[in-house]
C-alpha cells in the first residue's frame, strides 16, 4: 500500500522554522500543520510567537487558533487533529508539512504512537491525584524523576496530568512509559516522510531567543497575559503553564519584578531549546540543517527540495 507523503520541518524555538516553512510550502505546493502545543490557543499570540495572517502569504495553516485557553490540549487530541488535517490537505491536492518544535508531538505523528491502549487504573490515579494535591507539583515531579528520568526531562513540572500518567503507567505495568514510547518509535512509519531539523549554532540560537523575548515584551506580552488573567485564567490552566505566560503571571501576582520575569523567560526558553535539540538528536532519519550556512531561505529550500528529490530515486512512492 502506498504511504501518504509527509514533510517535517522541526527545530528548537527561534531557529527560523516559520519563515522557511512558508517558502517551502510555496515551492512544493504544501499546506502547514502546526506541531506547537501552545499555538492551538486563541488569544495567546504574542507569547507563542504565533504567525500572523499576513506572514502566511496565502499558505493555509492548520491547528492554529483552534482551542480556547480554558481547554486542555493533550497528545491524543493532537494526533487526531493532525490526522484529520492531513486527510484534508490530501483532498486539497497539496503536500502536508508538519512544522514545530514539540518533539514528542512530532514523534507521535511520524510513528503513530498508540496512547489509547495504555492501561489505566481509577484507584491508582485517584490516589496519585490526591498525593499531588497534598504534596505539590515539586514533590511529584521529583518522584517521577526517581522513577523515570527520561520522561521527567520532557514533562513540565506543573503538568499534573502527564506526571500522574507516567507514574501510574509504571505502577500498573512495572515498566517505564518512556520505554513504551521508545518501542513505539521503532515501529514502521505509516508515512513516506522527509524529516528536516533546523539546528543553528547554540550561541546564535541563544542570542536569537533573548532578542525574541525582548520583542515579545515590546509587542505587549504583559498586556496579553493580563487580559487572560482578567478573563479568569491562572496557573491552574495548562495553557498558562507555557513559558512566557507563567513568568508574567508571577510578575502580575507580585511574586517577582518584571525584570526578573523577563530574565526567567529567557533562561527557561534557552533551557527548553536545549531539551528540544537533545530530543531531535535521538530521532532517526533526520536531515540536519544549519540555516546560517546558507545565504538565505531560498538556498535552504533549494537544499531541502534537492534532498527530497534525491530520496525519490530510492523511494518512488514520494511522487
Amino acid at each position: 500500500m502506498t504511504k501518504d507523503k509527509l514533510i517535517i520541518l522541526a527545530g528548537p524555538t527561534a531557529s527560523g522554522k516559520t519563515s522557511v516553512s512558508i517558502d517551502l510550502a510555496k515551492r512544493i505546493g504544501g499546506e502547514i500543520v502546526s506541531a506547537d502545543s501552545m499555538q492551538v490557543y486563541r488569544g495567546m499570540d504574542v507569547g507563542t510567537a504565533k504567525i500572523k495572517a499576513d506572514e502566511m502569504q496565502g499558505v493555509k495553516h492548520y491547528l492554529i487558533n483552534v482551542l480556547d485557553p480554558t481547554e486542555d490540549f493533550n497528545i491524543v487530541k493532537f494526533q487526531n487533529m493532525v490526522k484529520y488535517s492531513i486527510e484534508e490537505i490530501k483532498r486539497n491536492g497539496h503536500i502536508p508539512i508538519l512544522v514545530g518544535g514539540t518533539g514528542f508531538y512530532i514523534q507521535s505523528v511520524i510513528y503513530d504512537i498508540d496512547f489509547d491502549t495504555q492501561d489505566d487504573n481509577g484507584d491508582i490515579r485517584k490516589a496519585l491525584e490526591e498525593e499531588y494535591d497534598k504534596m505539590g507539583a515539586d514533590f511529584m515531579y521529583e518522584k517521577l524523576k526517581k522513577i523515570d528520568s527520561v520522561s521527567a526531562e520532557n514533562i513540565h513540572k506543573n503538568n499534573k496530568k502527564r506526571i500522574i500518567r507516567a507514574i501510574e503507567y509504571f505502577l500498573i505495568n512495572n515498566t517505564l512509559i518512556s520505554a513504551h514510547n521508545e518501542s513505539q518509535r521503532k515501529k514502521d512509519s505509516p508515512y513516506d516522510f522527509r524529516f528536516f531539523v533546523l539546528n543553528p549554532p547554540r550561541d546564535i540560537l541563544y542570542d536569537r531567543i533573548n532578542q525574541r523575548v525582548d520583542k515579545m515584551v515590546d509587542e505587549g506580552l504583559v498586556e496579553e497575559v493580563k487580559s487572560l488573567k482578567n478573563a479568569g485564567l491562572s496557573s491552574a490552566n495548562i495553557s498558562m503553564q507555557g513559558i512566557g505566560y507563567k513568568e508574567i503571571l508571577e510578575y502580575l501576582d507580585g511574586e517577582i519584578t518584571l525584570d526578573e520575569a523577563i530574565d526567567n523567560i529567557k533562561q527557561n526558553t534557552r533551557h527548553m531549546a536545549k531539551r528540544q535539540v537533545t530530543w531531535f538528536k535521538r530521532e532517526k532519519d533526520v536531515i540536519y540543517i544549519n540555516p546560517f550556512e546558507f545565504e538565505n531561505n531560498e538556498k535552504i529550500v533549494d537544499y531541502m527540495v534537492e534532498k527530497i528529490d534525491t530520496e525519490r530515486k530510492d523511494n518512488e512512492q514520494f511522487e
